[in-house]
């Protein structure tokens, strides 16, 4: 008999992503006898995102800049995938890298950096965003490099706007961006890494993580630290929870923690329990690590891997 809080997907939901530095991403590989093998995809995080949304079954509306010579393979790439996009025109052209692994570790031969924009092109990005998650009910915000793309100080204001229309706020966010947001989000995810970057935690143990979990519950209702390997720390409805995930080979450990963010987007929208979405979510994490691409992975393998993530209440 399943478990009360096992995460069963029923009706499909459309999510909006607020993607502010979509790009495009080449990556070479040597996987046969036969020569290189060359990928092309869209990428970054808001697409990451975007694409596992997309692979627990539901609908993906990312609202992101796109300009110069490089949107139209931006653009092309992601809806081949099946994201919905709302673009936003801007004078400056998308970023994007191309990553070279034939030697089985990723190393970056070229980066193009993303445009910034100016207050005309920011506006037009906030009210997109806006209008569309308006219209879907959830809204995932992604953040920014720090000091690049729009200024930090958009992101309180959209999110205050969001909630005050009744809009489920997930944000994956961190460094100068988190620092801005004050209240508001429905659900923040964060890594160990980043709380360790921003002073917040001084170490991996539950105790310290605790501890930076509760100086941030000003900003969000809920919060979810995501640990690599380790699983998940998070302070839930009120609970201090842990979630362990079955262990994996990582192949690739990059894009777990976007997995991880567009399962718990999907499971609030849903209307899941903290239980439920903890499973879905650490699951979600840890198939991604066995695979080539970040923020992928299928429905049917998620949900099975779910019913093997263990939670637990923590007492400190």
């Amino acid at each position: 008999m399943p478990r009360s809080d096992e995460p069963t997907l029923q009706n499909e939901h459309e999510i909006c992503v607020f993607a502010p530095w979509p790009l495009f991403t080449i990556t070479i590989e040597s996987l046969t006898d036969k020569g290189d093998e060359v990928y092309f995809h869209a990428g970054g995080q808001g697409v990451w995102v975007a694409r596992m949304i997309v692979g627990l079954g539901h609908r993906s509306m990312l609202v992101g800049p796109f300009g110069g010579e490089q949107h139209h393979v931006i653009e092309a790439l992601a809806r081949a995938e099946g994201l919905g996009l709302r673009p936003v025109p801007v004078k400056g052209a998308n970023g994007g890298y191309i990553n070279d692994r034939r030697g089985g570790e990723r190393h970056e031969i070229a980066n193009v950096a993303p445009p910034t924009l100016d207050r005309h092109e920011i506006d037009d990005l906030h009210n997109a965003t806006l209008t569309e998650a308006i219209r879907c009910g959830t809204a995932v915000i992604t953040g920014t490099p720090d000091n690049e793309v729009l200024p930090a100080d958009l992101y309180p204001r959209l999110v205050k706007d969001l909630r005050a229309n009744d809009v489920i706020v997930v944000a994956d966010i961190a460094g100068t961006v988190l620092d801005a947001v004050d209240e508001g989000l429905t659900l923040l995810k964060v890594s160990h890494e980043e709380l360790h970057e921003a002073g917040l935690a001084e170490g991996d143990d539950i105790a310290s993580l605790s501890r930076a979990l509760h100086s941030l519950r000003d900003k969000a209702e809920n919060i979810v630290v995501s640990r690599a390997g380790a699983g998940c720390l998070a302070l839930m409805d009120g609970k201090l929870v842990e979630a362990i995930g079955p262990q994996m080979a990582a192949n690739d450990p990059t894009g777990a923690g976007d997995s991880m963010t567009a399962a718990l987007a999907v499971a609030l929208s849903q209307g899941l329990d903290y239980g439920g979405a903890l499973r879905l979510a650490t699951a979600a994490g840890a198939l991604n690590v066995t695979r080539h691409g970040r923020g992928t992975g299928k429905l049917r393998d998620i949900e099975a891997l779910a019913s093997s993530v263990e939670i637990r209440e923590v007492k400190l």
